[in-house]
């Protein structure tokens, strides 16, 4: 999962520009050296602990991981922003600080649970530094939008008891504060950092070492294909694309520059505006985030907020992101329809099966993940094992080809199967000694030693590419802290429980725009924690599943990087586009339009999210509940899209679409009798239309 969450302080290419570093090479020199040895022990770290090679206690490996994150950033930050030799000086004092905090956490440790709630004069100054660093970590690498939400929070548990009622709560002391928000798991080291530093961290890793490998090409490749001699075949392309890498990345702006940089000049190659070509990337991509099986960083969290195996998080997403990218899918083809777009030329295109053929190896640790994660295991294991089998199977690749025949081949892949299938008896054991073997093989073979390199700089790469999601993680675990120290969620919560009282919708509304307009200033993760610590509690009171709640609001912070004016994915769609990220936005969010409407179908019809609940599932089941919500949607789905582009199996007149979308929103509505009135409008608009595009194509004709 190489998630990039970045937030958007400023907008615009400054901001991508800002962000660029950390996802590029590391600088040269000296310095880029001693950054990239970091990057490399931050990541053998996390392995080490992970497979238990290190057995540390849990707040141990948190600190150690918010302290790896704060060292790289600074450094990285200043090289990225061409500060001056005094300011890159500075910047390597902040690493050092960095370090000797986290040093202090662990050496201090038990200690440190023995005076839990009376800290000591030191212990206030080490928590201190720490919050300061991690403020000025975070504003230098992600913009001033999320340090200072964070700060009003911080603020508020230090001087909130002078507020009005119903705002004001009974004060906390200076230590007192501290102590919770930079010690314990409530504060910075709370859930988010967690799973930061444990499930996202090798997830992150797992899709480094497979874009690496080769697993871009491969989904590309296959896209091409199979759609790419479509009408509308390069946009096609762009989504299936997106898909794909969305089951090994989670990441939007990850996908928009890496998948982008084929797609977007494809599109405009074969016809379609700057802008539409964006829009599909940004689209596509910000799926990436809730497409099953890894997504994106905040499944893993909601799954340990609430409880829940991951499994059952995937379970509950799966439905609504297939369904997502058949509306976006659906929408490139009516485009492509109405501009008359052909595909590709199918000589031109790979072929499918040779490259299923040439790469098949690289799904099987995404098989393994998909397996693993629903027989199950946690997802630390189904990351470990997935991320062992990845690094095996590239080394045990350079290794085969090394072999001088077919025989020998087949023997050695047969015998590495053998290896990988006995971790069940044999834990990680196994897999590391098959892992090193390898390695010393590759060592003293000439494509090995390639090999080996590629392997190295995945290392680094996925360390470097966690710092922004783990710097997220880290600092939103002090409005997570101020919520559990304060209970500041219950005014919020009140309200929207007061709305809700009067009107379902309106409180749903209301979560919405909260979502979207957090998501103007900070990214995905702690847009997500806030409004679901806020908003979740609260509609659970007046009916809705907790699980589905949690997912409403997952579902419009990736959307709020497709929504003006910061948009985010779409500005980082832009320079390749070449098209203002505003005019890529308008186009995204007309491609992404049932993606606004799905969460709130959800909440009315849980089956959709295969969860109990709702008149439908209590009446028929939740197998058939679930079959006839998702017909409903698929339709809903199709009027709509026909309506917004005005072309179905010819160019619409107003009248038609009007009737389409009053259709699809009958479908959509989910109040009395309106699904009887949109299956009769659905029927009505297609009829019109069949025969209205007959009349005008024989009056044409005539």
């Amino acid at each position: 999962m190489s998630t990039r969450e970045t937030t958007a302080a400023d907008g615009g290419d400054d901001l991508l520009q800002q962000h660029e570093p950390l996802a590029g090479g590391f600088p040269a020199g000296l310095q880029g050296r001693v950054l990239f040895g970091i990057a490399l022990l931050f990541s053998t770290f996390q392995i080490a602990t992970a497979a238990h090679i290190i057995d540390l206690p849990s707040q141990v490996v948190r600190a150690v991981h918010v302290g790896f994150l704060l060292t790289l950033v600074f450094p990285l930050m200043a090289v990225a922003r061409r500060d001056g030799a005094y300011w890159q000086w500075l910047s390597w004092g902040g690493s050092a600080l960095a370090v000797a905090g986290a040093a202090y956490q662990w050496v201090e440790y038990g200690a440190l649970l023995v005076r839990a709630g009376d800290p000591t004069p030191v212990d206030i100054a080490v928590g201190v530094l720490l919050l300061a660093l991690l403020f000025l970590a975070t504003w230098r690498a992600m913009g001033a939008a999320l340090p200072i939400i964070s700060g009003f929070f911080l603020l508020y548990c230090l001087f909130g008891q002078y507020l009005p009622a119903p705002l004001n709560h009974r004060g906390y002391d200076f230590a007192q504060v501290i102590d919770h928000m930079a010690f314990g798991t409530e504060g910075v080291y709370g859930i988010p950092t967690y799973v930061s530093s444990s499930y996202i961290f090798l997830f992150i890793l797992f899709g480094a070492f497979l874009e690496k490998a080769g697993m871009i090409k491969l989904f590309t490749d296959v896209a091409m294909g199979l759609f790419g001699s479509r009408v509308g075949g390069p946009a096609k392309v762009s989504v299936v694309s997106s898909g794909l890498m969305g089951m090994i990345s989670g990441s939007g702006v990850a996908n928009v520059v890496t998948t982008g940089q084929f797609t977007i000049p494809l599109m405009k190659r074969f016809g379609y505006s700057a802008a539409f070509a964006g829009g599909v990337e940004a689209t596509a991509s910000m799926g990436g985030q809730i497409m099953p099986p890894v997504m994106g960083a905040v499944a893993f969290i909601m799954a340990e907020t609430l409880d829940v195996p991951y499994a059952t998080v995937v379970k509950a997403a799966v439905v609504p992101a297939i369904l997502y990218f058949l509306s976006a899918f659906w929408m490139v083809h009516l485009e492509a329809g109405r501009a008359g777009l052909a595909g590709l030329p199918r000589e031109e295109l790979p072929s499918p099966l040779r490259a299923l053929r040439e790469r098949w190896y690289l799904l099987l640790p995404l098989m393994v993940l998909v397996v693993l994660l629903f027989s199950g295991y946690t997802p630390l294991f189904a990351g470990t094992v997935g991320l062992a089998l990845t690094v095996m199977l590239i080394l045990g690749g350079s290794v085969a080809l090394g072999l001088p025949s077919t025989v020998l081949r087949v023997i050695f892949w047969v015998g590495l199967g053998l290896v990988a299938a006995s971790f069940q008896q044999f834990g990680m054991p196994a897999l590391s000694a098959a892992i090193v073997a390898l390695v010393i093989v590759c060592a003293f073979m000439k494509g090995g030693r390639e090999t080996l390199v590629l392997c190295r700089d995945s290392l680094a790469e996925g360390a470097k590419t966690a710092l922004p999601v783990g710097i997220a993680c880290a600092i939103v675990g002090i409005v997570v802290g101020t919520m559990t120290l304060t209970g500041a969620a219950n005014t919020f919560g009140q309200f929207i429980v007061s709305v809700g009282e009067k009107s379902m919708f309106l409180s749903l509304a209301l979560t919405m725009i909260t979502c979207l307009i957090l998501g103007m200033g900070i990214p995905t993760i702690p847009n997500y924690i806030i409004t679901s610590s806020i908003a979740g509690p609260a509609l659970l009171t007046l009916g809705v599943p907790l699980l589905v709640t949690h997912m409403f609001v997952f579902y419009f912070g990736i959307l709020a990087d497709l929504t003006p004016p910061v948009a985010l994915a779409c500005f980082a769609a832009a320079p390749i586009a070449k098209e203002r990220g505003l005019a890529i936005s308008i186009q995204a969010i007309k491609v992404a339009a049932a993606g606004f409407v799905i969460p709130f179908m959800a909440v009315y019809s849980p089956a959709l999210m295969l969860q109990p609940g709702g008149p439908l599932a209590a009446d028929w089941g939740l197998p058939l509940a679930a079959a006839y919500v998702i017909f409903k949607v698929i339709i809903a789905i199709g009027l709509w899209g026909a309506a917004v582009v005005g072309y179905l199996r010819a160019a619409m007149s107003w009248p038609e679409r009007v009737l389409a979308a009053v259709a699809a929103v009958s479908l959509i509505a989910a109040l009395p009798l309106t699904d009887e009135i949109g299956f009769v409008l659905s029927g009505l608009a297609v009829w019109v239309h069949w025969r209205g595009s007959k009349g005008r194509a024989a009056a044409l004709a005539a």
